[in-house]
């Protein structure tokens, strides 16, 4: 890591992005969760969820503008645009402003869309090759970690003072992210020559379906997304069924927390070790072992426990991923690659967050649990049986460069 935060630039990078992702963990639990406590409504307070993920059924059109603009100024620029966009809550009083939370969580959702697709562009910029895991782990740690009280904080404020004071919170910390990074020096490649603009939309859908490796792996996630969106919505059926407010799911979302503290900080041995695609696999198979524990748990500490392997099974999925996809994917393409898997992948997770909110209401939550480990499960497969050669080919060089790295070591 010394390595990295050597790096001309990335410290400071790093330090806006933490400072805005502390505002993401304080508030995104609180959108829903005031939802919940206006209207009573679990299906409501999932729905808030879908809000926030439609923006990115049009992250092709915003990754064209993400490949033509300096990835520097999106993201100055977007940061101080989000702090903006949620300071209306501080105007919420009653369930008949509902729906002024929910156009607060769709255009959270555009930021979500265009400031990682220009992270990813930008770290290209900034960093070698070998060295982009390492910034993927780290970032993931320090935005898991968040987990650990963000949450709890976020839930105490909204309890004592109400969720204007945690929208305050939450511009100041977009604010601080784009002042911190207006502050980078970098040079970034000139965009190529433009074409004609079908064709730059259509540029990083073309991309994925020419990569093999990234086709299938995209695929495999977003079977599992396809279900994952229903634990929005039925995590209010479990604390309803152990008899725990709404506001103790910020307990749950901590104990992830700490198992994403753990898997992010080993997402990088994990990736030089096992290699991106399985690494990927076995996040996405851990996700549903917690799925199981949870929806077997007969106490709520149990529960507690699967919170923290989901949180293990995270940062290993999408550090894993990110590190792919930044890898596989030309410069000049980045932005449009990142959304085009945005799109692909936020648009079963929008499915999945509008059919949890029905599901919530006819099925109990263990067997919405159950359907979900079972699609996941079979989002793994897709992966695994797809791939095979890639993945021997990814533990055969792990275990090279773990016998390269033990004779280093011996040497020093």
């Amino acid at each position: 890591m010394r390595k990295l935060f050597a790096q001309p630039g990335f410290p400071r990078l790093f330090g806006g992005l933490s400072t805005s992702m502390l505002g993401d963990s304080v508030m995104l639990l609180v959108l829903s969760m005031w939802v919940k406590t206006l209207t009573g409504s679990n299906a409501l307070a999932g729905l808030t969820f879908f809000f926030m993920v439609l923006p990115a059924l049009g992250a092709p059109l915003l990754g064209v503008w993400v490949d033509r603009l300096p990835r520097k100024s999106i993201l100055v620029w977007g940061n101080f645009a989000s702090a903006a966009a949620v300071l209306p809550l501080v105007f919420v009083r009653d369930e008949n402003d509902v729906w002024l939370i929910w156009v607060v969580a769709f255009l959270y959702g555009v930021s979500f869309v265009v400031l990682p697709a220009a992270v990813n562009g930008l770290l290209k910029e900034l960093l070698p090759e070998d060295l982009l895991v390492n910034a993927n782990a780290s970032l993931a740690t320090i935005k898991e970690g968040y987990r650990l009280f963000g949450p709890l904080v976020g839930a105490a404020i909204f309890a004592t003072a109400g969720g204007w004071l945690v929208a305050v919170v939450d511009a100041a910390t977009f604010a601080v992210a784009g002042l911190l990074i207006a502050t980078i020096k970098v040079t970034e490649a000139p965009a190529p020559v433009k074409s004609t603009f079908r064709e730059d939309l259509l540029g990083g859908v073309r991309f994925l379906a020419g990569d093999r490796v990234l086709r299938h792996v995209v695929a495999g996630l977003a079977i599992s997304i396809l279900v994952i969106g229903f634990f929005e919505s039925s995590i209010y059926a479990l604390m309803d069924a152990f008899d725990k407010p709404a506001t103790f799911s910020g307990v749950f979302v901590t104990c992830q927390g700490v198992g994403a503290v753990i898997g992010g900080l080993t997402a990088s041995w994990a990736v030089r070790r096992l290699g991106e695609i399985a690494t990927c696999a076995v996040g996405l198979t851990a996700l549903a072992v917690a799925t199981v524990v949870c929806a077997a748990a007969p106490t709520i500490a149990l529960v507690l426990v699967g919170a923290g392997i989901c949180g293990l099974g995270l940062p290993w999925t999408f550090v894993a991923f990110t590190t792919l996809m930044q890898r596989r994917s030309p410069g000049h393409l980045i932005g449009r690659v990142s959304t085009a898997v945005e799109v692909l992948i936020s648009t079963p997770q929008a499915i999945s967050l509008a059919l949890g909110s029905l599901l919530v209401s006819l099925l109990s939550y263990r067997q919405i649990f159950a359907i979900i480990a079972t699609v996941i499960l079979l989002g793994v497969l897709q992966i695994v049986l797809t791939l095979p050669a890639e993945i021997r080919g990814d533990l055969t060089s792990g275990d090279r460069q773990e016998d390269a790295l033990s004779l280093e070591g011996i040497e020093d």
